[in-house]
């Protein structure tokens, strides 16, 4: 059994944590974070260190992870960083084995499944992405990479949603729409229109209110 690394140490890495036990096809070896303390326990498993101390690992043959950062802009971030410094590391893919998934769906690498989570016919999913927990993603749909689905988001058939778009707690998207990059939905809207690139909508039905910056926070009260 391969042995991996935590990227961040946060509450989304401790859903990471317990996902992967139960699924059981890797080992955790440690946890890597920039802001909390060498020798911090989360769940059982210690921080080990920065970004930096990867390529120590790598040398002891500990050369695969995931990214458990819930924030979608610094996800990428990391990503680059970790690659730019360390090329022969492998993002891997986690999908919590509680999730139903159709055979006919493509999923990319780095992106984090959760329980409950559905995946219908013929579903696109990109890179580094989150489907979070009891999220339904409709048949044909398709979600670029670093995006973000939240608990409970229901998504119709055959929309698209751009890179870096934020779709938060239990939005419901019906079919056929699209929604742009680097876009945010606020929690419980439904959206019933497109949504253009570097917007924040709101409401039921939801509403633009107002354009939003590249990498602009989210997960907090906007």
């Amino acid at each position: 059994m391969d042995k991996i690394l935590i990227i961040g140490a946060s509450g989304h890495a401790k859903v990471i944590i317990e996902t992967i036990e139960l699924s059981n096809n890797y080992s955790i070896y440690g946890l890597i974070d920039t802001f909390k303390p060498v020798g911090k326990n989360i769940l059982g498993y210690e921080v080990l260190g920065t970004e930096d101390y990867i390529g120590d690992l790598i040398k002891k043959g500990i050369n695969k992870g995931v990214i458990a950062i819930g924030d979608n802009w610094t996800r990428l971030l990391i990503k680059n960083k970790i690659e730019k410094k360390f090329p022969d590391f492998e993002f891997i893919t986690i999908i919590h084995p509680l999730s139903i998934i159709s055979p006919s769906v493509e999923i990319g690498k780095g992106t984090v499944i959760l329980a409950s989570v559905i995946i219908n016919a013929e579903a696109k999913i990109g890179d580094f992405c989150i489907l979070n927990t009891g999220a339904t993603f409709g048949h044909e749909s398709i979600i670029m990479d670093f995006s973000s689905l939240a608990p409970g988001v229901t998504i119709g058939g055959n929309v698209s949603i751009g890179k870096c778009t934020a779709i938060s707690l239990g939005v419901n998207v019906i079919q056929g729409i699209t929604i742009g990059k680097h876009s945010i939905i606020g929690a419980g809207s439904l959206i019933l229109n497109n949504v253009a690139d570097y917007k924040l909508f709101y409401g039921v039905p939801a509403k633009e209110i107002r354009t939003i910056k590249e990498g602009e926070k989210y997960l907090s009260k906007l």
